[in-house]
């Protein structure tokens, strides 16, 4: 658990950026390769034995440090709060996943990179932060490239897609409510978040279970290993450079999503997908700039664990 930790932030200034750029790029390619197996999976077996095996094994990799850092479990700020939470963590997974079983992956990664748009706009109406209309039209912007993605018809609106946009407007709330949680001990964030998908996994898999095979447990086991490790790639990044730096490097995640949707699955990402996409990025990315520039630093959108 120490290795990203020997990577020094106190190097110069240059070294250290291109590490945190690296160490995101990283991660982004684990995650995708992660949502890619879980999507692999799902066509076996229920989201429900996903998530518990994938957070099985998660729990057990991230166990030592658990132990080491035991302290900071007892005394937790807020504990309602931290578990509505772990609540949300654990719904927009399960509804990445769901939604993965019906749609390619390129889409679903798309309705969730929308979420830097939703927590600007959520920040307004629920938290009552001052959002000028220079953010204002970029969020209207992004709205306008989700349902360009969404295609809305009688003919191509489908509920898997619903599920997706309420997947990542969990998401959205799930890092409003982790930014009034920075005082919380990132072993405590994330190790919350995979014993919530645990806990409603162990509800979920008894019905329709299927006994997996070893080459399955292996590759259930891996997905959870990849997970963790991604996880510390991000925290490890955002530790070396400036979120300003290196955050707009998650976007890179549509990129992967559309290269192992078309090689594992042979899904073709649509071009009102892939418009949708680009316009969602956009103003994504003037979004977190635009509040760098007021001082406020960007949102810092980790992917799914």
């Amino acid at each position: 658990m120490k290795l990203f930790s020997k990577i020094p932030a106190h190097k110069d200034e240059r070294s250290a950026r291109l590490a945190g750029i690296g160490l995101m790029l990283l991660s982004i390619f684990m995650f995708s390769f992660g949502d890619a197996m879980g999507k692999f999976m799902v066509a076996t077996y229920s989201v429900g034995q996903l998530l518990l095996l994938r957070a099985c094994a998660a729990l057990i990799v991230l166990s030592p440090s658990i132990w080491r850092h035991r302290a900071q479990f007892v005394l937790l700020e807020r504990p309602w709060l931290q578990l509505l939470r772990a609540t949300l963590s654990t719904l927009e997974v399960a509804a990445f996943f769901l939604a993965a079983v019906y749609l390619p992956l390129a889409d679903v990664v798309t309705y969730y990179l929308a979420c830097p748009i939703f927590v600007t706009a959520l920040s307004a109406i629920v938290l009552g932060e001052r959002v000028g209309w220079r953010r204002w039209t970029a969020v209207l912007i992004g709205f306008c490239g989700v349902l360009i993605a969404l295609r809305p018809s009688t003919q191509t609106i489908s509920w898997p897609a619903f599920i997706a946009l309420g997947g990542s407007l969990s998401f959205a709330v799930l890092m409003l409510i982790t930014r009034s949680l920075r005082a919380t001990a990132d072993i405590v964030l994330a190790s919350s978040q995979f014993a919530g998908t645990f806990l409603l996994g162990a509800l979920l898999s008894p019905f329709g279970w299927i006994t997996p095979s070893f080459v399955s447990l292996v590759l259930f086991a891996a997905a959870g290993c990849i997970s963790v490790a991604a996880l510390l790639c991000v925290n490890r990044s955002l530790k070396l450079a400036p979120a300003s730096v290196v955050v707009p490097y998650q976007y890179s995640m549509i990129i992967w999503a559309v290269m192992f949707g078309f090689a594992v699955f042979g899904d073709v990402p649509s071009l009102p997908t892939i418009l949708g996409a680009a316009i969602i990025i956009g103003a994504g990315i003037y979004i977190f700039l635009r509040e760098r520039a007021l001082g406020r630093g960007g949102t810092v959108v980790s992917p799914p664990v």
